[in-house]
């Protein structure tokens, strides 16, 4: 047998050093924890009408209305267990969406005006697109403040669809939808915090912005210690609780105030990796030195991103849609169907779908922005439908803007016969054109 050296096998695109690989390295990451996320999210959708519709849903809602009581001196702090997922830990995942924003206005997808603007034109089309459809069919009636309810479009659920159909999808489009739903995020926020927010209370707000000053000071010297900004988080989401505002806009807060840019240059790091490398009586603090060195290089958003992402795409959100989700399917819900749920249903549906593609059509016309290498215009459409998958910020907003539960639970079941909808048919859209062009698309690396 001829012998010799074995050869070292060539790492992936995605494994090299190349610039744009280590760029695309937390796209790359986002995109396997939200695929698989979602996967999980839908399996939690179904066990959620499941039980709801089942001789154990009365347990089922027990559990989500069982009271958590915190008495601390005077003070006391009571809500159910379903307020807590919906308030606490949503707070959480909104926390890493600030991040998430954060990163890609500073160093990522969005930084570059004519890459930022096809996502930015498309997401406003799919907000717009869907909140006229809405009016349109609550007019008249009292369920007008639900306009919200559409407008959003679910990362997890989109992209693990997308996880579904596999190659069939180019890589640069499915960077696009995750750019989009990342600036439908932006514009859900807002609105969240501008349109369903009652009753403030200016002496808790001016204690909130105190905090948040507090927050810039700590990031400022470089105090990024977890449990320390755990503390100051915690703070900063009870007074914004008990000020009106909705507490899980605490958690963008802190998101959008966590650095986006690392202290030091990878190059720099690794000099001092090499010096340390060279010396052969290493010492205890010498490779303390090396790891700082190292932790350095990586900003507190992608430290805290890569931390926290698991938690919320595999825990907080399934276990959002297992509270939200379960809602009674009955034969009257169908053969009448309300106006919310058709305001729902049609927005997510057909709103998203016209907006996204005639905004994204806008934006490459008045040249503000272009398409994505390999992607064409049938791709935007299939985005476009897999946008109308509205699912945890839809029921989300749901919550807040509708007090009566017939409301709630029409505008719960538009989301879901929407979501599932916008899935098929945003499937059907990309498996076509892929089939149409078979061979003439770039395999992923």
């Amino acid at each position: 047998m001829p012998s010799g050296p074995v050869p070292s096998a060539q790492p992936s695109f995605l494994q090299s050093d190349r610039l744009l690989a280590r760029a695309a390295q937390p796209i790359a990451r986002f995109l396997h924890i939200e695929a698989a996320g979602g996967l999980l999210l839908m399996a939690a959708t179904v066990v959620a009408l499941g039980l709801a519709n089942s001789p154990w849903s009365a347990g089922y809602e027990s559990i989500w209305a069982t009271s958590v009581q915190v008495d601390v001196g005077g003070y006391r702090f009571e809500e159910s267990v379903g307020h807590l997922v919906n308030d606490l830990l949503m707070a959480l995942f909104f926390f890493v969406v600030g991040m998430e924003i954060k990163r890609e206005m500073m160093v990522g997808q969005l930084r570059e005006r004519r890459a930022a603007a096809l996502p930015a034109m498309a997401a406003l089309g799919g907000m717009i697109g869907p909140a006229v459809i809405f009016l349109a069919f609550n007019a008249a009636g009292d369920g007008g403040r639900g306009w919200g309810i559409p407008i959003a479009t679910d990362i997890a659920f989109a992209l693990g669809v997308v996880a579904l159909l596999g190659s069939r999808v180019p890589p640069p489009v499915k960077v696009l939808l995750l750019s989009l739903a990342i600036v439908d995020d932006i514009g859900a926020v807002l609105v969240i915090a501008v349109f369903y927010t009652d009753d403030v209370e200016a002496r808790l707000l001016v204690a909130a912005v105190g905090i948040v000053a507090l927050v810039v000071l700590l990031h400022r010297i470089q105090v990024i210690y977890p449990p320390v900004l755990l503390v100051v988080g915690l703070a900063l989401w009870l007074v914004v609780y008990e000020s009106g505002v909705h507490a899980t806009i605490a958690g963008v807060v802190m998101g959008l105030l966590t650095p986006a840019g690392a202290r030091q240059t990878e190059l720099e790091a690794e000099e001092v990796v090499d010096v340390l490398e060279s010396r052969d009586d290493l010492s205890a603090h010498d490779i303390r030195l090396t790891a700082t060195a190292i932790k350095g290089s990586v900003s507190a958003c992608d430290r805290l991103i890569d931390s926290l992402h698991p938690w919320t795409g595999y825990l907080v959100v399934p276990l959002f849609a297992l509270a939200n989700a379960g809602i009674e399917l009955t034969a009257d819900s169908f053969a009448a169907p309300s106006a919310v749920f058709g305001g729902v249903a049609t927005g997510l549906v057909a709103g998203k779908l016209i907006g996204v593609t005639l905004f994204s059509w806008l934006a490459v016309r008045l040249g503000i922005g272009r398409l994505p290498d390999g992607a064409r215009w049938g791709h935007i459409v299939g985005v476009a439908a897999l946008a109308g998958i509205g699912f945890t910020v839809s029921l989300f907003v749901t919550d807040l803007a509708f007090a009566g539960e017939t409301q709630r639970a029409d505008a719960k079941l538009g989301i879901l016969v929407a979501s599932a909808l916008a899935a098929l048919l945003g499937s059907a859209i990309l498996t076509h054109l892929a089939r149409s062009t078979k061979g003439s698309i770039p395999p992923e690396p």
